[in-house]
């Protein structure tokens, strides 16, 4: 695999993917309400939003893919997650982000995975499968 593909856009997106997965679980872990739920909470959705708004410029063959249904429906799901927290409706607001790391983190990354895309070759590859 051409390590050019690992383009500036390629790295930010996936950059933000990982970390918003760490940062993610660090919210969920965290007592509710807490600073540090809040900052973390925070945090992870600047790096979701970063993920979705980066993969309109990561193309298959110059055209989007599924995938990026989900880049469209994340910022809209954030948006109504941090309205729900901010309006007192803590039950909507944890399913809405609950929903968005599975969804949106978990989804994503196993579509990521398959052998045609970029991080898939590379651990198919390595495993000796492909």
């Amino acid at each position: 695999m051409n390590p050019t593909l690992f383009t500036p856009v390629i790295v930010a997106h996936m950059s933000a993917a990982f970390l918003a997965i760490g940062v993610g679980a660090l919210a969920f872990a965290a007592r509710k309400g807490s600073a540090v739920h809040r900052a973390a909470g925070r945090g992870w959705v600047l790096l979701m939003l970063v993920t979705a708004v980066s993969s309109f410029w990561i193309r298959t063959t110059g055209h989007f893919s599924a995938i990026h249904i989900l880049s469209v429906a994340v910022p809209v799901l954030l948006g109504l997650g941090v309205y729900y927290a901010a309006t007192g409706r803590v039950r909507r607001h944890r399913r809405m982000m609950v929903a968005i790391y599975a969804g949106g983190l978990g989804v994503a990354g196993l579509f990521t995975l398959l052998p045609g895309r970029l991080l898939g070759h590379l651990l198919w590859t390595s495993l000796g499968l492909i």
